[in-house]
């Protein structure tokens, strides 16, 4: 399986996998849903500790069970156990709960407490073990980049795994470019929003609509080509049942022109750099 982060060709897009599906949706679609998305070639799957305080991760590791080695699988350890010794011990649980004797890549979820000298010593320990294959951040703005970057080293962070949607494109002001810069991935969590995906009677749905007629598409395929137009740029779209999964991996035979693009970007216009890099 190739690794993704590496991938220099055609974007793919992923399965990201939340809480809330398991909370509130059945296992056993769950499940299929993830098994699905594997069929169609759809490798990169998202999960953390934080997401269901383990749950996520063994419906997951129920749903792998067999085809392990077909995953790029990533997870998650919550910034108040990121010191050196409770990274550590994060990554155990995490490793027991999805049944697995390692994790493609593993990333601190957002900053915290914990000195990152600490999480990433722990880091390198769990890559030296063989129990992480490679590692990075989320939610991590320009300056948070530069401090990981001054302490880590270079060649060291994998990638930013970041808010990024057709109404919140914050990441292109700063943290794209710092990332192309420095050779690390950037990961589009919540590429489709959290409940506000443009509606087909709004001006920016009308434009997707249009531009999805022409392509035999989908909206969202349409978006998810939008968002990971860049190659620095993989998305993880949340995918809780089968239909989901069928219409990201859709998204993988899209090509849009130039012309598309700049529609897009009309229609949802960058605006002004936030004080802040929000977070979902």
């Amino acid at each position: 399986m190739m690794h993704p982060f590496g991938t220099s060709g055609r974007k793919f897009a992923a399965i990201g996998q939340g809480s809330w599906y398991i909370e509130q949706g059945d296992k056993n679609e769950a499940v299929a849903a993830l098994q699905r998305g594997l069929d169609l070639g759809l490798c990169h799957v998202d999960t953390a500790e934080m997401y269901g305080d383990g749950r996520s991760e063994a419906i997951l590791g129920e749903a792998i069970a067999g085809r392990r080695d077909e995953v790029f699988l990533v997870s998650k350890v919550l910034p108040h156990n990121a010191s050196k010794t409770g990274t550590r011990a994060a990554c155990e649980r995490s490793l027991r709960h999805l049944k697995t004797d390692r994790l493609d890549c593993y990333l601190l979820h957002w900053r915290g407490p914990h000195p990152l000298a600490e999480t990433f010593a722990a880091f390198e320990v769990l890559k030296a073990e063989g129990k992480i294959l490679s590692w990075g951040v989320s939610n991590f703005d320009e300056d948070d980049l530069d401090e990981a970057l001054a302490v880590a080293g270079k060649g060291k962070i994998a990638c930013n795994q970041v808010l990024y949607h057709l109404r919140e494109r914050a990441i292109e002001h700063a943290v794209i470019p710092w990332c192309e810069r420095n050779g690390v991935a950037v990961t589009a969590y919540s590429p489709f929003g959290h409940n506000d995906f443009p509606t087909s009677g709004s001006a920016g749905g009308k434009v997707l609509a249009e531009i999805a007629a022409a392509h035999e598409a989908t909206a969202r395929q349409v978006a998810l080509a939008f968002l990971t137009r860049r190659a620095s740029v993989f998305a993880i779209p949340k995918a809780g049942t089968q239909a989901h999964v069928e219409d990201n991996a859709g998204a993988l035979r899209l090509t849009l022109t130039q012309d598309e693009l700049a529609r897009i970007e009309a229609a949802f216009p960058l605006g002004r750099k936030p004080a802040s890099l929000p977070m979902l």
